[in-house]
């Protein structure tokens, strides 16, 4: 029986790849590893805590939040990266957005247009920024 389970294990493991000249417009949420040659038009998460790695390649471009382990960039991004274990910046990339990582490599020729903030208590269950409270009683308190 145990090896029935490692079999199906395994064969739940996969690559998802967004190909060239595809463009995909909405979030994606996804396990294991996923490959970025097109277009994504949306944000990409996947769970904190697991293996998960986005690869967006030269060819690739992602308009959008990414929220996902291990993170390697070289083509284009357009919205701030969470990298809860690793960021791989590659030579060709261009990212406009900040870069929120634990553990980064950035190779000569990549570009960042936004902050690099080093930061250990990625991914895990209180995130360091809390939002405003959305009461209006501290509006009126302060007259």
């Amino acid at each position: 029986m145990r090896k029935t389970k490692q079999k199906k294990s395994n064969a739940e493991k996969g690559v998802t790849l967004i190909a060239a000249n595809t463009e995909v417009s909405g979030d994606v949420h996804f396990v294991n590893q996923l490959y970025i040659n097109g277009r994504v038009n949306g944000n990409i998460t996947a769970d904190a805590g697991t293996d998960a790695t986005v690869i967006v390649s030269e060819e690739g471009s992602v308009a959008g939040e990414i929220q996902v382990p291990n993170v390697v960039v070289n083509g284009r991004v357009e919205g701030n990266v969470y990298a809860t274990a690793r960021m791989e910046l590659a030579k060709n990339a261009e990212v406009k957005g900040n870069v929120y990582y634990k553990l980064i490599e950035m190779q000569l020729g990549a570009m960042v247009d936004g902050q690099l903030v080093h930061d250990e208590t990625l991914g895990t269950e209180q995130p360091n920024v809390h939002p405003f409270p959305e009461s209006t009683d501290s509006a009126s308190n302060a007259d």
